[in-house]
């Protein structure tokens, strides 16, 4: 039950949209045993905004704490290494390259993160890819809230993916936020 609704009275709902619920609508972990390994890849891209002041201490590397950007990079990768201990359903596979890109928006008082994540397995790495934008944004938020609470993390989501039984996907340019 959740919000006084039984999913497992919908068994299309379950067996149909969402992969980690099976015919009874239980969740479980979706068996990828049978499924080629295969070229796998994915990006996602998020941002946080902040005071124009804040931006200019990390652009400067003037923050008493180190050089912002780089604790973030580090942290995004190893996100993306631990995402199977973050999310529950989530199948631990490995990882052959995981890119950060981290880059200042003085215009907008932001910085925009595009996480890149590749793997040779029998899953995606689309969660790994998100996981590794949000902890990123999240380093960058940890390091600079003693001169800038009211930071935001937004709009972070899936850019790309490619490989695997469902093909390639990208999002439509007109709702790629710039």
């Amino acid at each position: 039950m959740w919000g006084g609704h039984d999913f497992r009275a919908h068994r299309f709902f379950a067996v149909t949209k969402l992969t980690h619920l099976n015919s009874q609508g239980e969740v479980h972990m979706v068996d990828v045993g049978d499924k080629p390994v295969s070229a796998r890849a994915a990006v996602a891209e998020g941002w946080i905004r902040m005071q124009p002041q804040t931006l200019k201490l990390v652009i400067e590397g003037g923050h008493k704490k180190g050089d912002v950007l780089a604790v973030a990079r580090i942290a995004g990768i190893m996100a993306a290494k631990k995402t199977a201990e973050l999310v529950p359903l989530c199948h631990s596979i490995p990882l052959t390259a995981v890119e950060i890109e981290l880059t200042p928006d003085a215009a907008r008082a932001s910085i925009h993160c595009r996480a890149s994540v590749r793997t040779g397995a029998q899953t995606g790495v689309e969660m790994e890819a998100l996981t590794a934008v949000q902890i990123a944004l999240l380093t960058i938020y940890d390091m600079c809230k003693a001169v800038d609470r009211g930071m935001t993390l937004t709009d972070v989501r899936l850019v790309s993916k490619s490989g695997g039984r469902s093909g390639d996907w990208k999002r439509r340019s007109d709702d790629i936020l710039s």
